[in-house]
């Protein structure tokens, strides 16, 4: 197998598109368009005519390329249509052509040099009457609350509807990149892979809003927000039982996307949520070439 570091200019996306399309463990975030808004100028390795691909977000800072994960993109690695022994993952590391780098691989890129991350999935196969029954006690209290306090769904919301409530609304983390993430939006809308729903109370204000991006038998569960209202009424928790009522009992996959902060990672496991593992390689990472793209 012969791999090649390709830049960006030199990449064929419409075959890099149908290499994600077809892949095993295709994932959104890997699709040329998303990656054209999260890493301008993103760099691939390549091999057997596009059979395996890895992309990579390359970065730029003080004169030097370095590979840093890039924001709102939780997996990358490589994809293919075939099987990926952890021999190949080796060797596509091997052949990145950057001294410095962090970057996470996907859940289906095992390689034993790699560090473990927490990812939270929900497979939605089973009838809704199953899926249910693995609820939590206090996640069935808080979709009651929401419920008693009249709060309707909207599945319709508008990209600047949920863009300007998004960044308007007061939280305690720290928000991506506003920019990148109206761009991604947008770009996701365009691409017919995002569905943006809002919680509303009884006066029709928007109390909740989430981002569920749909790539092949993915669902992702991405952006969500609440102001003070939302919060109080546990308008998060009707919000996910609606999208678990709506697609149970189909071959989807709904992805929390995990959390390493136990309070949010407890949220997604009450819903029956389980583990799945992501790899996170690193090598060379001084203080001056930190930081996400």
């Amino acid at each position: 197998m012969h791999i090649k570091h390709y830049t960006h200019d030199k990449i064929n996306f419409k075959k890099w598109d149908k290499c994600i399309s077809e892949s095993k463990n295709g994932l959104i975030y890997a699709y040329s368009w998303f990656l054209n808004v999260v890493s301008p100028g993103w760099e691939a390795l390549i091999s057997d005519d596009f059979q395996y691909v890895m992309p990579l977000p390359v970065k730029k800072k003080y004169g030097i390329k370095y590979i840093v994960q890039p924001v709102l993109t939780q997996q990358l690695g490589v994809f293919s249509a075939k099987e990926i022994e952890s021999s190949l993952i080796d060797s596509f590391i091997n052949a990145i052509p950057y001294f410095s780098y962090e970057m996470n691989l996907n859940e289906q890129n095992f390689t034993s040099d790699a560090e473990e991350k927490l990812n939270l999935t929900l497979d939605l196969q089973s009838s809704l009457k199953e899926i249910e029954a693995n609820f939590s006690e206090n996640t069935k209290r808080n979709i009651n609350k929401a419920i008693s306090n009249k709060v309707k769904l909207d599945w319709k919301l508008s990209a600047d509807h949920f863009l300007d409530f998004y960044f308007q609304a007061s939280v305690s983390y720290s928000k991506p990149n506003e920019l990148i993430t109206r761009d991604l939006i947008r770009e996701c809308i365009n691409n017919h892979s995002a569905k943006l729903i809002a919680a509303c109370n009884h006066d029709s204000e928007i109390i909740s809003a989430l981002c569920l991006l749909r790539s092949g038998n993915r669902l992702i569960y991405i952006l969500p927000v609440s102001n003070d209202q939302g919060k109080k009424v546990s308008a998060m928790f009707l919000i996910v039982s609606e999208i678990i009522k709506k697609y149970a009992g189909s071959n989807q996959i709904l992805d929390f996307e995990g959390s390493m902060i136990e309070g949010i990672a407890r949220f997604y496991r009450g819903f029956g949520s389980v583990e799945k593992p992501y790899y996170v390689i690193k090598r060379f990472r001084p203080a001056m070439l930190k930081g996400k793209i």
